[in-house]
């Protein structure tokens, strides 16, 4: 189990790190957003190939920070039910969620995003759009991200093993103070003070 818990930490090690470099991609986004705003604005023109940039900057975000978000314990789930439930049966659920559901659809999307993405690359296939961007760019992105993903499934699948065996402790255990609830907090207690 120790072998596999140090492995574990290497992944998650590298999504992490992954997932915050990815998501200055934002403030690219943004920026060629402002200045092709600008200068359609001032200049009266456009480039549909900045547009498309900004889909393809978003998409990566979304796609290559989705395992960042599996280890931080904020993917989609419904807490109101899942709270109700004891730790035992939380860790089951999490365990048997990632095996029958997530790795089968890393899986899928996998093995069919990459013929998706070949067909599209050996085409040479560009955005319909003039002056538009090569499609099978964006298109990459969906195996890569799946593969990330996939691997992270399994960072995820021997941390519950290990929580339910006792063998670390389960860092979710603790009451989640999220970043919105913080600053609400922090906001509250600076309005209090100034009354």
């Amino acid at each position: 189990m120790r072998a596999l818990l140090a492995i574990s930490r290497a992944i998650d090690y590298v999504n992490i790190r992954l997932g915050k470099a990815v998501a200055w991609l934002i403030v690219v986004a943004i920026t060629v957003s402002t200045v092709n705003a600008i200068i359609r604005k001032l200049l009266n023109q456009s480039s549909n190939a900045w547009l498309e940039l900004q889909w393809y900057l978003f998409a990566a975000v979304f796609m290559f920070c989705a395992a960042w978000t599996l280890i931080s314990n904020e993917h989609i789930r419904i807490d109101i039910v899942n709270n109700q439930f004891s730790k035992r049966v939380r860790n089951w659920i999490d365990l048997i969620g990632h095996v029958f559901a997530l790795l089968p659809f890393c899986i899928v999307m996998i093995w069919t995003s990459i013929p998706f993405f070949l067909t599209s690359y050996n085409l040479g296939e560009r955005s319909f759009a003039a002056g538009g961007l090569p499609q099978w760019i964006a298109k990459l992105i969906v195996p890569v991200a799946f593969v990330i993903l996939l691997i992270q499934s399994f960072s995820e699948i021997i941390k519950r093993v290990a929580i339910m065996r006792g063998a670390i402790p389960d860092p979710y255990d603790a009451p989640q103070v999220h970043a919105a609830e913080a600053e609400a907090e922090r906001l509250l207690q600076a309005a209090n003070t100034k009354s």
